[in-house]
């Protein structure tokens, strides 16, 4: 199993800085996201700034949510907090 997200913080490029309970940081892309399903809602960049940890993953008021395991395996990992 994948570490669990433990704080995120949204940018104005649909990125989420993610911190993972093993205390890496890592930066995911929901762009390509954006044209499907519920997740359309995400381009309004003011409801995208609403994303939060719970639960161990990244969640958005209208139930959006992304799998943890993706979250980890997907995200480019930052060392010492830069690329």
């Amino acid at each position: 199993m994948n570490p669990r997200v433990t704080a995120v913080t949204t940018k104005d490029d649909y990125t989420l800085e993610i911190e993972f309970a093993n205390g890496e940081v890592g930066v995911y892309d929901c762009a390509p996201l954006l044209d499907f399903g519920v997740f359309q809602e995400l381009r309004d960049v003011s409801y995208f700034k609403h994303a939060r940890a719970e639960g161990g993953t990244v969640v958005w008021p209208n139930e959006q949510d992304i799998c943890p395991d993706t979250l980890y395996e997907d995200s480019k990992k930052l060392s010492d907090g830069r690329w």
